[in-house]
């Protein structure tokens, strides 16, 4: 498995991780496009004294469960973004017996950015909560 983190300022304050798994992705994208002004840092490279940002932008069915969770876990310092209303709730979805009532039933959520879906700008202002806190 090959995980990379985006050094989202360029000053190495928050590297983020985005587990882009539906239509929530194209807004992660966009936000992307707008801010990220840093380089790609492979997985391996992140230190315990770096501060990273996980986003789950999408559904969580129970079939990507289990890599979603390996991916969080890589990194025990993760801070997880749940982006849109399918990773944050179920969205839509929720009475589905395949999809994960959202992220925070199997790890501690950081910031819930609902919408669906969130605008771009809304994940900015999560990653700006995180560096507060």
């Amino acid at each position: 498995m090959t995980v990379r983190c985006v050094d989202w300022y360029g000053n190495r304050s928050l590297l983020v991780v985005d587990i882009a798994l539906t239509c929530c992705a194209l807004e992660v994208e966009a936000a992307a496009g707008r801010a990220v002004r840093g380089e790609v840092v492979e997985l391996a490279e992140v230190t315990a004294q770096d501060r990273v940002a996980v986003v789950v932008s999408g559904t969580v069915t129970d079939a990507v469960l289990p890599l979603v969770r390996e991916i969080i876990e890589a990194v025990p310092q993760a801070q997880v973004v749940a982006f849109g209303a399918c990773a944050s709730s179920g969205g839509p979805y929720w009475d589905s017996y395949v999809v994960t009532k959202g992220i925070g039933q199997v790890c501690e959520v950081a910031a819930y950015v609902p919408g669906c879906p969130p605008p771009p700008e809304a994940l900015e202002h999560a990653f700006h909560e995180i560096l507060q806190g």
